[in-house]
């Protein structure tokens, strides 16, 4: 099984094309795949490029525990670079289908950077979802191990939860990002940002993502975190997001439809031994 391995800020991906797997992939061969000591190691793996017959390219997304994902914003980019690497693109912006919507991307600096139109991001509990009346889901509260915070829902294909906080940590991420993340409000669970406001055009933010855990970067979270501090009037329409891994730009135009620019890096391909599903 040959791969191809990419990081965008720290949050790495295993790309495979689908002759690599022509009976598909199952969620057990997903997480030997990405474990980190039995397998190459990687927050998922990107299934491409897929025929579409809407889109240049399709694409699935899988995370490290073997669910799908419906959208992710570094991986998007990883998987654009791939495309631009392998010289299967001859002119930009291209178009990907995912779960969670068609895209657009273009590839910059020769591949080191690469822009997404990661679509609008919404506020409404229906599409998100988050169970109750049908509502924009801003400054709600959530109840965790008897800590109190303050709570705002998006989606940008995939769902969040913006915890608003004075100092986002590692170390409250790890704790708290697991339980709100499996909360029975959200019913598809949620992918989980704790966000500082540093400025009109600056926030921070720690990730606890759905089916991965703690990471270190990732695009969607960006967005919808950016998006809710724009929703809030916290900030301006052009955000820097500051993460662990490093920074991500968007900018949103006056219906919240987002464009996300950030780096993407090479890593190495090599070929997975089949030893490592048997042992």
């Amino acid at each position: 099984m040959k791969f191809l391995k990419y990081h965008a800020l720290g949050n790495d991906y295993i790309v495979l094309a689908p002759s690599e797997v022509p009976n598909g992939l199952l969620p057990e061969t997903i997480h030997r795949i990405c474990h980190r000591n039995y397998g190459i190691g990687s927050d998922g793996i990107l299934l491409g490029p897929l025929d579409s017959a809407s889109c240049d390219f399709g694409l699935q997304i899988f995370n490290p525990d073997g669910s799908e994902a419906e959208k992710s914003g570094n991986g998007l980019r990883i998987f654009a670079r791939t495309l631009w690497d392998r010289h299967m693109v001859s002119t930009q912006p291209f178009t990907v289908e995912t779960l969670g919507g068609a895209v657009s991307c273009t590839v910059l600096d020769s591949g080191k950077r690469v822009t997404v139109e990661m679509g609008q991001v919404r506020f409404n509990s229906a599409e998100i979802p988050v169970t109750g009346s049908d509502r924009e889901v801003l400054n709600e509260q959530i109840q965790v191990l008897n800590r109190d915070f303050r709570f705002c829902a998006a989606t940008v294909g995939n769902p969040h939860c913006v915890i608003l906080s004075d100092n986002p940590s590692p170390g409250e991420t790890k704790k708290f990002g697991p339980l709100i993340e499996t909360d029975a409000r959200f019913p598809n669970r949620i992918n989980v940002q704790f966000m500082k406001v540093l400025d009109r055009n600056n926030i921070q933010i720690e990730i606890w993502e759905r089916g991965a855990g703690y990471t270190l970067a990732s695009g969607s979270s960006s967005t919808a975190a950016a998006g809710v501090a724009l929703k809030l009037g916290l900030c301006d329409p052009d955000i820097t997001v500051h993460m662990p891994g490093g920074e991500i730009q968007v900018h949103f135009k006056d219906d919240f439809s987002a464009i996300m620019t950030g780096p993407v890096t090479r890593v190495c391909k090599g070929v997975i031994s089949e030893e490592i599903f048997y042992t």
